[in-house]
Parts: C-alpha cells; sequence; structure tokens
C-alpha cells in the first residue's frame, strides 16, 4: 500500500482533532451535570444535619417541660 500523502495525513488529523474536541465537550457537560449534583447534596446534607439539631432541640425543650409538669404534681 502507498503511504497517504500529506493532504490525506492533514485531513486524517483534523478528524482527529474534531473528534477530540467533541470528546472534550462532553465530558466537560458530565462535569457540570456532576458538580452541579454535588453541590445539590452537599446543600440536602447541610439542610439535614440543621433539621437534626432542631429536632433534638425540640426533644430536649419537651423533656425541659415534662421535667417541669412533674414538679408540679399534676
Amino acid at each position: 500500500m502507498p503511504e497517504p500523502s500529506l493532504g490525506e495525513r492533514l485531513e486524517e488529523l483534523e478528524k482527529a482533532v474534531r473528534r477530540a474536541a467533541e470528546t472534550i465537550a462532553v465530558l466537560r457537560r458530565e462535569r457540570e451535570t456532576l458538580q452541579a449534583r454535588l453541590a445539590a447534596g452537599e446543600s440536602d446534607r447541610a439542610e439535614l444535619q440543621r433539621l437534626r439539631q432542631e429536632r433534638k432541640d425540640m426533644l430536649s425543650q419537651i423533656n425541659g417541660m415534662l421535667r417541669d409538669m412533674e414538679k408540679l404534681d399534676l
């Protein structure tokens, strides 16, 4: 088989560069999607932690009120 001409090699390289650029674009979109999901997960985790603390505080208040009611001997 004869060697490809310089023009043919250049055309192959240009196609390879286009494919690489398309792959990079796809990977960037995937990265952005994953970063958004990660940020949403971090936000959810912070909200969950806040709600757990709120529940703990409410339970403490309720226990305090129950102790006060026991002191009143109701």
